[in-house]
């Protein structure tokens, strides 16, 4: 056989391995999504507390070079449990507080939407009162659902993070005794690797939270807008359920500057206030800043959350950035996913 075409026979083969080997990557990663979107119940609970795991392994390490083991596990739990009821108290008070205005004015709304259902049909614009409160009815009912799906698991991603700290300590013992020197290196670097993007994309929300939290406060008080703190908070607690929240966010404000303020002038400023705030900061800054600190491109930290709230609704909008940086880690220590890692990173 000619060597020029025994040549050109083994490039071909190669390249129809090459094509295989794509295609089955992409019937793959479509069989894990539909797994991860049929095993809702389980494997989000489990992913959910390893990031929290992650997040609260540094806090017992420290804690155990000065106070027994037992001492520094019950600490850290209660760190844990502190963290949850100090948000669970900041939203119960800032949505109480949002609840019992609303509710105190909702002769008001009414009138206003009556208002404004007769200025648009005036426009030639109909506005169908019954169905425009189906509409708001079953939104609040889609978010409503989407808050309790989450919510329920709460209890078991809690006992999950209980019963996983001690099981860190167990598995380094087991790493030592089961695997060669370079494989246990390796591990654990990927590990601790995992471990670190997860408190810097916890550290960098929690900034970006703050930040619109304080932003909120100070644009409602420099428009004169009452409740100032409590639009701050609320939109620093909402900001933590990407996109969601920060469409919510600007909702209850606006429709309480309609009560306060007579005309459309100023709750038409309040409204640009609060989207431009949000649509900065959710949009540029903190894919930014995310970028920065997980060596995350932004456009994908965008399409990992937006991908990941569909898989998982909210739980997944919330843990989407360190699952997508744990995978970055994981294809970087493959030849053959190698791209991906560099198709995502920076």
């Amino acid at each position: 056989m000619p060597q020029a075409l025994k040549n050109g026979q083994d490039r071909m083969s190669a390249g129809a391995d090459r094509y295989r080997l794509r295609l089955l990557t992409l019937i793959a990663f479509i069989l894990v999504v539909a797994a991860l979107r049929a095993s809702y119940a389980l494997t989000m609970p489990i992913l959910f507390a390893g990031v929290i795991v992650a997040a609260l392994w540094p806090l017992r390490v420290w804690l155990e070079k000065w106070l027994p083991a037992w001492l520094s596990y019950v600490l850290t739990i209660l760190a844990l449990f502190a963290v949850m009821g100090g948000f669970g108290a900041a939203i119960y008070l800032s949505l109480g507080q949002v609840i019992a205005v609303m509710s105190a004015q909702w002769s008001t709304f009414e009138q206003l939407y009556t208002s404004l259902a007769e200025r648009a049909a005036r426009m030639g614009i109909p506005l169908d009162g019954a169905a425009d409160r189906a509409r708001v009815i079953g939104f609040v009912q889609m978010l409503a659902s989407s808050v309790y799906g989450f919510v329920t698991y709460t209890s078991f991603i809690a006992l999950l993070v209980i019963l996983g700290l001690p099981e860190v300590c167990r598995v380094q013992v087991k790493m030592r005794e089961e695997l060669d020197r370079p494989a246990r290196m390796e591990l654990r670097t990927t590990a601790a690797a995992i471990s670190e993007q997860v408190r810097r994309y916890l550290s960098t929300t929690l900034a970006t939270s703050l930040l619109t939290g304080l932003a909120s406060a100070a644009w409602a008080f420099a428009t004169g807008l009452d409740l100032a703190l409590v639009w701050g908070l609320l939109n620093f607690l909402l900001n933590f359920i990407p996109v969601i929240g920060n469409i919510v966010g600007i909702i209850p404000p606006v429709l309480y500057a309609f009560v306060q303020f007579d005309g459309y002038g100023m709750p038409l400023l309040v409204f640009v206030g609060f989207a431009a705030l949000q649509i900065i900061i959710s949009n540029f800054v903190y894919p930014m800043l995310q970028g920065r600190q997980l060596s995350l491109s932004p456009l994908a930290i965008v399409i990992a959350m937006t991908g990941w709230s569909w898989v998982w609704g909210i739980a997944g909008a919330l843990i989407a950035v360190p699952l997508t940086a744990a995978t970055v880690i994981v294809c970087s220590h493959f030849e053959r996913s190698r791209w991906i890692a560099k198709l995502l990173s920076t």
